[in-house]
């Protein structure tokens, strides 16, 4: 059964949650889709100078905080599951994390595995493992922006039996889009991925972030791409059941094929 999707791209604002709770809302004024997929960080943007800086930008996993409730009240407009990055604070410290939420809430929170550079400053390393939830009769995976570079990242929701990956990102390396392709074609699983636009610069930091959200099938065709440096809002019919296919032909199976016990290290 066709469900529909949603990407959205926008310029998250430092220091003002509640700037950028307007700007997704107006967004997604009048969409109606199953499951939208925003960028990482999508409520306080990215570079702070210490933990201590992004604190009061950042809001617990239990939907209280202003980001997480504005999210709830689209998600029951809107009839979605939308999955966001935010920042997630806790007693031991921050997160780098994304929540699915949906009219009932807050069902499920992934914190990013693999940190990328300065985010090691801010965030502790995820606890989480890959989570992979229901909606609607489809299996979502989560991960967050630099996990893509890990392939065990993407594998691993696969074979928990993700038939699309929900990826919020802030991505300001050129190779991501161009690997997820291979991570759809390695997996056969739709990928979304909400990457950001803008700049921001701290004190002799400066990162462009590169747009071009990207939504990809499970044989690895680019079924969008988004601008670089324009906010945008794209949905799109897909059938998640395409991912349920692991044969490449007749005698091989991506899944059935895999021999783990020679992937260990000797």
């Amino acid at each position: 059964m066709n469900k529909t999707i949603a990407v959205l791209q926008f310029k998250p604002i430092r220091k003002n949650v509640q700037r950028n709770i307007r700007n997704i809302r107006r967004l997604l004024a009048g969409v109606k889709a199953d499951l939208i997929v925003l960028p990482e960080l999508s409520n306080c943007g990215y570079l702070y100078p210490s933990v201590h800086s992004l604190f009061p930008y950042s809001e617990k996993r239990n939907g209280s905080g202003p980001f997480l409730t504005a999210l709830h009240k689209m998600a029951a407009q809107t009839g979605a599951m939308i999955i966001s990055g935010y920042a997630e604070s806790t007693e031991d410290g921050l997160f780098n994390s994304a929540a699915a939420v949906t009219q009932d809430g807050v069902v499920e929170n992934y914190r990013k595995t693999h940190l990328f550079d300065h985010e090691k400053k801010l965030f502790k390393p995820g606890d989480t493992g890959f989570p992979v939830v229901s909606w609607q009769g489809v299996k979502i995976g989560m991960m967050i922006c630099f996990d893509w570079i890990f392939p065990e990242a993407a594998r691993t929701l696969a074979l928990k039996g993700a038939q699309i990956i929900a990826h919020p990102a802030n991505l300001v390396l050129p190779y991501c889009q161009n690997a997820m392709i291979t991570r759809s074609i390695e997996n056969q699983v739709f990928t979304i991925t909400a990457n950001r636009v803008g700049s921001e610069d701290l004190e002799n930091l400066h990162l462009t972030f590169t747009g071009q959200s990207q939504i990809t099938n499970p044989s690895g065709k680019v079924l969008y791409r988004g601008p670089k440096s324009k906010s945008a809002v794209h949905l799109m019919d897909i059938d998640p059941d395409q991912a349920a296919d692991k044969k490449l032909n007749p005698n091989n199976d991506l899944f059935e094929d895999r021999r783990p016990e020679y992937y260990e290290l000797s």
